[in-house]
């Protein structure tokens, strides 16, 4: 699938919601895993490219890019989630996400292993994440919920930042 089907299926999805119930999450693949971030949150899906590196930053953001006149920091979510290193790839995408953040409107895009699809889940059937005291990565999850028999894990993008 290459990444303009993706836009199109993306702005279709975003399109078809109106069930209160339900919630579209866009998946993406990291480490075998699928995680699912809120479709409304996404402006877009891109290739990825190299960015301008900012000084001094965490090692999870590769930079920034000007996208059509906006300045968006780009985070790896593998290394800010401490997961194994990877080259980046022709399949390695950038989901840009408009979010807001203690009353501000941020964009920023996450650089992710690859995109994996789209699926609705109703919201009664997220489960919260186990507590585990030691697993600091919780506070970026939302949830879990089943879909097609694996574990989506949802994400609370707030928390990115």
């Amino acid at each position: 699938m290459n990444l303009e089907s993706l836009n199109a299926q993306l702005t279709d999805s975003q399109d078809l919601i109106d069930n209160a119930d339900v919630a579209q999450y866009l998946t993406f693949l990291m480490d075998g895993e699928e995680y699912g971030i809120d479709i409304l949150k996404v402006q877009e899906i891109r290739g990825w490219q190299s960015t301008t590196p900012i000084p001094n930053s965490p090692s999870y953001v590769k930079g920034v890019i000007n996208l059509r006149g906006t300045i968006v920091p780009l985070l790896d979510l593998r290394q800010k989630f401490n997961l194994p290193k990877v080259d980046y790839s022709a399949v390695t995408v950038v989901i840009v996400l408009a979010i807001e953040q203690d009353g501000v409107d941020k964009i920023i895009g996450i650089v992710v292993d690859a995109v994996s699809d789209v699926y609705g889940v109703e919201r009664s059937h997220i489960k919260y994440s186990p507590s585990l005291d030691e697993n600091l990565n919780r506070q970026y999850i939302v949830g879990l919920a089943e879909v097609n028999a694996k574990t989506l894990i949802i994400l609370n993008l707030n928390q990115l930042l």
